[in-house]
Order: C-alpha cells, then structure tokens, then sequence
C-alpha cells in the first residue's frame, strides 16, 4: 500500500498529458533542459575563472566576545 503500481503512475500521466497537452509539456521540457544546460555552464566557468586567478585574498577580521551561560536562572 506504500508505492503505486506501474498502471497508476500510467493514469496520472495520461491526465497530465490530457490536461496540458504534448506541446506544453513539450516546451516545458525544452525550458528546463536549456536552464539546466545554462546553470551547468555557468558552475564550469565560475570553477575555471577561479582555477585561473589563484586563490583569493580575504579580509581576516577577528571578533573577540564572551559567552555568557544562558542556562543560569537568576532566583
């Protein structure tokens, strides 16, 4: 009772594509396709840009502070 048959998942996507249409679902694969392609481009020459100009120069700053027990219960 915990997963669907192959005939279920069959009859929820005949209603999808009854619902939408081949062509919708058509374009909507072929939007995702191409987002996936462009983020898949942009991590490989955001990876290649940093192979490229060494490692980065950062502004260390250090912030001194002092924790304070906040488990004690003044009575």
């Amino acid at each position: 009772m915990g997963s669907f048959s192959i005939w279920h998942w069959l009859i929820v996507l005949l209603i999808v594509v009854l619902v939408f249409g081949t062509k919708k679902l058509r374009n909507l694969g072929t939007d995702l396709g191409g987002a996936v392609k462009g983020f898949r481009e942009g991590v490989k020459s955001a990876d290649d840009e940093e192979i490229t100009s060494g490692p980065r120069q950062t502004d260390a700053r250090i912030v001194e502070g002092e924790v304070k027990d906040k488990t004690h219960v003044n009575s």
